[in-house]
């Protein structure tokens, strides 16, 4: 039993940032190969992407999103108890800025390039539907947190930036609008927690 606790202790300490980096980033390069080659077959166009038609709307977009979304992300921490918030949203914060920096970027950058530049598009291509495509992408991502799934409040902390997220992205057709939200909004909570500006309801 001991030897146990001791290995779970150990695989908990193993976490790094760096680990977490180098695998977003691993990832986010396959995906980007993944849109590089379906936009060569037509299936994308660069415009799906990085269009700059509207900066003002995109500025606009990533403020208030990010803002938004910090503000719901707060009203959750304040009013949900400790014990129905994951054990890994309570340890990030302990980590150097540069790691947080670091880690919370490439992970944004990873999801939203998959969830929204990847899997939303190709929905949209399909069901021809925008909310269909933001919904199911929702689900989706909904499917890989399946840490959450112990504890099921947690999955409303992710199921609205998710929403939210989608629907700028098709309202700017700009990837980096949900990115920089997205990064914004988790930096944002984690340093809050950091510099001890808020806390886990007891």
């Amino acid at each position: 039993m001991e030897r146990k606790k001791e290995k779970r202790k150990k695989t908990k300490k193993d976490f790094s940032p760096k680990d977490a980096v180098f695998v977003f980033s691993s990832f986010t390069f396959v995906s980007v190969a993944i849109i590089f080659v379906l936009i060569v077959y037509d299936v994308f166009t660069i415009q799906n992407f990085l269009s700059i038609d509207r900066p003002f709307k995109m500025v606009m977009s990533v403020i208030l999103a990010s803002c938004g979304l910090l503000l719901f992300g707060i009203i959750l921490t304040l009013f949900i108890p400790s014990k129905y918030i994951d054990e890994t949203n309570k340890s990030y914060q302990h980590y150097s800025l540069l790691g947080i920096f670091a880690f919370m970027f490439t992970g944004a950058l990873f999801e939203e390039v998959l969830f929204r530049g990847i899997i939303q598009n190709l929905l949209l291509v399909f069901l021809e539907h925008q909310w269909t495509a933001i919904i199911i992408t929702t689900l989706l991502f909904l499917g890989i947190h399946t840490q959450y799934f112990k504890k099921p409040i947690m999955l409303i902390n992710i199921t609205v930036p998710s929403l939210i997220l989608g629907w700028i992205y098709f309202k700017t057709n700009n990837i980096l609008v949900p990115i920089l939200a997205h990064f914004l909004m988790n930096l944002g909570i984690t340093l809050l927690f950091k510099y001890d500006l808020l806390r886990i309801k007891r």
